[in-house]
């Protein structure tokens, strides 16, 4: 690989900014798209349909991934697909979120794939990417520090346009299509920049690795990255930590509501005190993991998350402030879940181009972000079900017990989870002097490849 480009502030900045912008969309096309389809289509159909552009979106995940790895343009690896995914889910935002009087669930199945794959063909090549800006173990926790960061600072904006545009008298469909626009006027020149300021990474790989794509060489690539031990330990412990995370949030407003029987005020205060406090704790994190290294500061976030889930299911309703603390508390948690594990991808990634002589960023960041999304559909499915079979309506008065098993749904499934990815990256492989031990010998191996 050539010598990484100096990673100045502005460089980063050009990196890290569309970031704000793709995150934006986030919360209104998972949480209000469903119900803007559901008063046209009925909520079975919407549901059905949504579920079916999903499945595409996921099996689309690893395609462009090594689609982005294999084929070099003009332009780069990256670039041209990350174009291509704007256009396109700038495109389909604006007509998912203003829909026809007449619309059909053809309408709202076409434009949500092309959504999710405009999102896809952008998210997989930008986040490869970061991980080959810079080969320095600490750099990495910086660019993805950066990048997350603006990510959650975007989901900030995201829910703050549909409250203003609602205080401005607008309705709700036209906040939405606020925040879709905005998307787009910040996006824009956000990639423009990133294209042009940014520059990509010629990568030296073996003659191999650009053997054509075939059942062979897909059987080996598939061998190669189950022999890579640190590969599937990380994404095990992402996997289930993404359910650890992915059952509060799916279950966040039902808690609020019913188990601590906070109002809409109060609600919106609490959501803004956790992500607020996920942007303000990211450079902490960085700081500490230039100290005892990634995974151990990883390990470290996740028992203070722990420690703050433990006391959900004693809170009673009202006790608001107390809650307050713990979203401040697992909110900073959270900035640890973004930051450091991309950085420990991008440092197993280097494990494997060392083993196997192939430059397979974009693939690697496409198993990670079907595991994510594997990880919160998952959570989705075990915890509404689970609510049910224990007694939880939100259409009747609920019981002592069912309110008790909420909270602890809520947060005591997620402890254990967390303790169980912890007991996998407590002593992960790829430390500081591991990943410049297997720098070196990639350097010497671009010498004899001159």
């Amino acid at each position: 690989m050539a010598p990484a480009p100096t990673l100045t502030v502005g460089r980063l900045g050009a990196y890290a900014a569309p970031a704000f912008a793709l995150a934006m969309p986030t919360i209104p096309a998972f949480v209000y798209l469903p119900a803007l389809y559901a008063e046209s289509l009925g909520l079975a159909a919407a549901g059905l349909v949504l579920l079916g552009a999903r499945i595409v979106d996921v099996i689309s995940d690893p395609l462009i991934g090594v689609l982005s790895d294999r084929h070099e343009t003009r332009w780069g690896h990256r670039k041209p697909w990350i174009l291509a995914g704007a256009l396109l889910a700038g495109f389909a935002l604006v007509r998912l979120f203003q829909p026809p009087s007449d619309v059909t669930t053809s309408y709202l199945l076409i434009w949500a794939v092309i959504l999710y794959l405009g999102w896809t063909l952008i998210a997989v090549p930008y986040t490869a990417w970061g991980a080959e800006l810079s080969d320095d173990y600490h750099q990495r926790s910086r660019i993805t520090g950066a990048r997350e960061g603006l990510t959650l600072v975007g989901i900030l904006a995201a829910g703050a346009v549909p409250a203003v545009a609602a205080g401005m008298g607008w309705t709700e469909s036209e906040g939405l299509a606020a925040v879709s626009w905005l998307a787009i006027i910040v996006g824009a020149p956000a990639i423009a920049i990133l294209l042009w300021r940014v520059p990509e990474r010629r990568i030296r790989v073996a003659a191999t690795a650009r053997a054509p794509m075939n059942w062979q060489t897909t059987k080996q690539a598939i061998g190669i990255l189950n022999n890579n031990k640190p590969f599937v330990r990380l994404l095990t412990a992402w996997f289930i930590n993404g359910m650890a995370n992915g059952i509060p949030a799916a279950l966040f407003l039902l808690y609020l509501e019913y188990g601590l029987q906070a109002d809409a005020g109060q609600r919106s205060t609490l959501i803004l005190a956790y992500f607020l406090s996920g942007v303000l704790s990211i450079p902490l994190w960085l700081a500490i993991s230039k100290r005892i290294g990634k995974h151990r500061t990883w390990c470290s976030a996740m028992m203070l998350t722990c420690a703050a889930f433990v006391w959900v299911p004693f809170l009673s309703p009202g006790d608001i402030t107390f809650f307050a603390i713990i979203c401040v508390v697992t909110g900073m948690g959270l900035g640890a879940d973004l930051s450091l594990p991309p950085a420990l991808q991008a440092d197993v990634i280097d494990f494997d181009r060392l083993r196997s002589g192939q430059a397979r960023a974009g693939l690697f960041f496409a198993l990670w972000s079907m595991s994510t999304k594997m990880a919160l559909a998952l959570a989705v499915g075990i915890t509404f079900p689970l609510l049910e079979f224990l007694g939880f309506s939100t259409d009747q008065d609920n019981t002592l017990t069912a309110l008790r098993s909420l909270a602890v749904i809520y947060a005591g499934i997620p402890v254990v989870l967390k303790f169980m990815a912890i007991a996998l990256i407590w002593s992960f492989p790829i430390t500081r002097e591991r990943q410049e031990l297997i720098q070196r010998r990639l350097e010497r191996r671009k010498q004899r490849l001159a």
